[in-house]
């Protein structure tokens, strides 16, 4: 199990890497505004910071195919190749996930509420799918259970892509 920092506030993750074992840091559009920055200098001091080697996840702001592949041709050319491109799961979404796997893009599936997503995204090519679990509880779902089911799918059907739950708000839920 990895554990990858849901922020974009340089302080505070540097404050987590001295004490945790860190995998890498995951961002989206709204995490990137409450910095108050501008998003590709935080973006740049992020990668900066976990070097090349870190995993660092950023999500497009399109919401057609064709813009979202642009989108990560850029996002990937500022920030390096091991930059994860979340790409929410839409039906534009999955023709950007089959577009930029085909291409050697790490995607992260996000956006994900339901197995059938998670399942739709691993047969694009993503590498990891995002399941919402506090939001998906917040529906009146079982967040927890729906990615231990997504975890479940994927190792039924063979598949690699990775569960990466997110929206965590209570110890229960982690």
């Amino acid at each position: 199990m990895k554990l990858i920092i849901d922020d974009a506030n340089i302080e505070k993750i540097k404050q987590l890497y001295e004490t945790f074992p860190v995998d890498g840091v995951t961002t989206n559009p709204s995490i990137l505004a409450r910095t108050g920055g501008d998003p590709h200098r935080v973006l740049r001091g992020l990668r900066d910071f976990l070097g090349s080697e870190g995993e660092l996840h950023v999500q497009v702001l399109s919401t057609d195919a064709e813009g979202m592949v642009a989108e990560a041709g850029r996002i990937r050319a500022e920030l390096g190749e091991n930059t994860y491109v979340k790409v929410p799961v839409t039906r534009e979404g999955l023709k950007a996930i089959r577009l930029l796997a085909a291409s050697d893009c790490r995607v992260t599936a996000t956006a994900v509420y339901t197995q059938m997503q998670a399942f739709l995204a691993a047969k694009a090519g993503a590498v990891y799918a995002a399941p919402y679990v506090n939001r998906i509880d917040n529906l009146g779902g079982d967040g927890v259970a729906v990615a231990r089911d997504i975890h479940e799918l994927f190792q039924k059907n063979g598949l690699k892509t990775q569960v990466l739950a997110a929206s965590f708000k209570n110890c229960r839920q982690v």
